[in-house]
């Protein structure tokens, strides 16, 4: 595994989101000195909280899986997640909701699981279910450890007997074919697809290895924090500030100070600090400028489709919702083909939306709930624009509400006291390439050896981490960024992994 050379005993990271804060963490443990520069007044990146009204709302990923890699990066500096973070575990993990009225319970737990597909769909989906479920299993434990976490220097470092099993599994086939050789109700497999409407890439034509994100979802378990999903960063950012990291906030990276191929300083709208490395999370546009360079691709790089989401604190809930809930439109594939080919807003929206006043109340006034309503959309690339978004956005934020109460939430818009607003144009501000929040999209050409790597030729001392680079989007891959990052600086390989 290459590493960074020369010295290594201050590393700064740029970023405290989840990927530079678990980055920082696992340093720490290491025995590195580290600063963390943060332009925000809070810790978390994307992962943020804005307060209205005595509302609390987390902007930004909803839904946590994989807390193993959590307690990793507090067990980095000796510390227990459970001595900072209260994680409950979500039963149902999901509520699917259809365009023919029926819903579907989503559950972790195999038997729970099984007869609820057995109520929904019948016998034979039930026993598909469970061999899916065998196979999911069967494609996690054979990529985890080799191809996701892990370091790629060069796409030889495929050629293991791990691929040969990943083959043997079908695991580069087509993920819709495959679900198919096991469930035969298309509803029932949307459950386990709906993942590609975030990593950009349509079931019909994504890698059955793409699987392994439903692995987390259905099998593994989906948890949420106490305090809402910013108690993630906040807790993070406080373990490490304990294990010694000087963490700054309100200082915004301007350049990078180098001398040859080495970075010896960065400076901010505050001042200089110099370093023996750095660590830079923003998303990869912003990580390029800084360094002066962008590593030359054969193809241009190709980003997911994007998210319009609406931030509603109300004064009222509707029953028939879960903590999430997936809401269906009639269409599926034509849906995929607005996002990712069209550029079109999707005529017959798939919707995620998520209370977590569900299991914390005390994320709103007494008596009141949060909504949190996600609708994937066209990146600026293909579909409107940054300036167009900001016309359009009203006129969409009423669409969505319309279509809500027409699917049974009824005088939702009416029960709305303070909200949010996010749109492409929002993401943009924030230097979001393509105006979207999941970055570069799971292609196969933009997966594994293939991502934008996390070491930047021409740059001895700079190391990369985020949803941009390897592994990808997501915040348990996000977390895995953050520590692969810093094996890049310490040398010392990734538990588990392939480096």
């Amino acid at each position: 595994m290459r590493t960074v050379t020369g010295r290594t005993d201050h590393i700064v990271v740029v970023g405290a989101g989840l990927a530079g804060l678990a980055a920082t963490l696992h340093l720490l443990g290491a025995g590195r000195r580290v600063t963390v520069l943060e332009r925000a007044a809070l810790p978390g990146g994307r992962a943020g909280r804005v307060e209205r009204g005595g509302y609390h709302m987390d902007t930004g990923p909803t839904v946590l899986t994989m807390p193993d890699l959590i307690e990793e990066a507090f067990a980095a500096v000796g510390g227990r997640m459970s001595d900072r973070l209260n994680l409950i575990a979500l039963h149902p993990a999901y509520r699917a909701r259809f365009a023919d009225g029926d819903h579907l319970d989503v559950h972790t737990r195999a038997a729970a699981m099984e007869s609820e597909v057995h109520r929904f769909a019948g016998a034979r989906e039930a026993l598909g279910y469970r061999r899916l479920r065998a196979w999911l299993k069967r494609l996690y434990a054979v990529q985890m450890r080799r191809f996701i976490d892990a370091n790629y220097d060069s796409p030889l470092r495929l050629l293991h007997p791990d691929l040969a099993r990943l083959a043997a599994l079908g695991g580069f086939g087509r993920l819709d074919a495959r679900l198919g050789r096991f469930l035969t109700d298309e509803r029932v497999r949307r459950v386990f697809s709906f993942q590609s409407l975030y990593v950009g890439v349509p079931p019909a034509r994504a890698l059955a290895a793409y699987a392994v994100i439903a692995y987390m979802d259905t099998v593994a378990g989906v948890y949420f924090p106490r305090g809402g999903m910013h108690a993630l960063p906040r807790a993070l950012a406080d373990a490490a500030a304990d294990a010694g990291a000087d963490i700054r906030y309100r200082h915004r990276v301007t350049r990078l100070e180098r001398t040859g191929e080495r970075v010896t300083a960065v400076l901010t709208d505050q001042g200089r600090i110099p370093c023996d490395a750095v660590v830079l999370t923003p998303d990869l546009p912003v990580a390029y400028r800084l360094l002066g360079r962008r590593p030359r691709r054969p193809l241009r790089l190709r980003h997911a489709p994007s998210a319009v989401v609406l931030h509603a604190g109300t004064d009222r809930t509707w029953p028939q919702l879960s903590h999430h809930t997936l809401s269906f439109g009639a269409a599926w594939k034509s849906t995929f083909h607005e996002l990712t080919r069209t550029g079109r807003l999707m005529t017959d929206p798939s919707l995620l939306i998520t209370r977590p006043t569900t299991h914390d109340p005390g994320l709103a006034p007494p008596g009141r709930h949060l909504h949190y309503i996600l609708a994937p959309c066209p990146n600026t690339d293909i579909g409107p624009g940054p300036r167009t978004w900001r016309e359009l956005a009203p006129r969409y934020r009423d669409s969505l509400l319309t279509e809500l109460e027409r699917r049974g939430l009824a005088g939702i818009g009416a029960a709305i006291e303070e909200e949010c607003l996010v749109t492409p144009a929002d993401w943009t501000a924030e230097g979001h390439a393509a105006g979207t929040p999941f970055s570069a999209a799971h292609t196969f050409a933009q997966t594994g050896p293939f991502r934008p790597r996390n070491l930047v030729r021409g740059v001895a001392n700079a190391v990369l981490a985020g949803c941009g680079t390897t592994p990808g989007v997501g915040v348990p891959t996000v977390l895995l960024s953050g520590k692969l990052a810093a094996s890049r600086i310490t040398g010392l390989r990734p538990a588990g992994g392939a480096s």
